[in-house]
């Protein structure tokens, strides 16, 4: 029985392999999610994730100490006044994090051609 990632389709491709086109593909398997994160603090563009993820951080702590001052705030005007810049910076910081994701679906794209390369080329030899 197959699981229900694997398909009849990915069956005949599995068929039609040499035995040396299956241990390059087992050798380069396909990243899972974490591992995946963590490769974009690495290459050519590993500089702009470390500088993202810090600016999230310092958003985050700032937007977190803002939202303290705005629970602990005894009238309105001062709640209000911690309170919108809290929830901007916080906000701010998810959608810094958020813009990775696609540099993360990017880097499955180009693994995976790098992939077919790398078996185009060994039947070639």
């Amino acid at each position: 029985m197959t699981d229900s990632r694997h398909s009849r389709l990915d069956d005949l491709i599995e068929a039609a392999l040499t035995e040396q086109d299956r241990q390059i593909l087992e050798g380069t398997d396909e990243l899972g999610y974490f591992a995946l994160g963590r490769s974009q603090f690495q290459g050519k563009l590993g500089w702009v994730t470390w500088l993202i993820m810090a600016l999230q951080a310092g958003l985050f702590v700032i937007g977190a100490w803002c939202a303290i001052r705005f629970f602990t705030s005894d009238d309105v005007l001062n709640a209000l006044k911690w309170g919108l810049p809290s929830a901007v910076l916080v906000h701010m910081a998810i959608q810094l994090k958020l813009s990775l994701m696609p540099q993360m679906q990017a880097d499955r794209m180009i693994r995976e051609i790098k992939r077919l390369e790398l078996l185009i080329v060994s039947r070639d030899s």
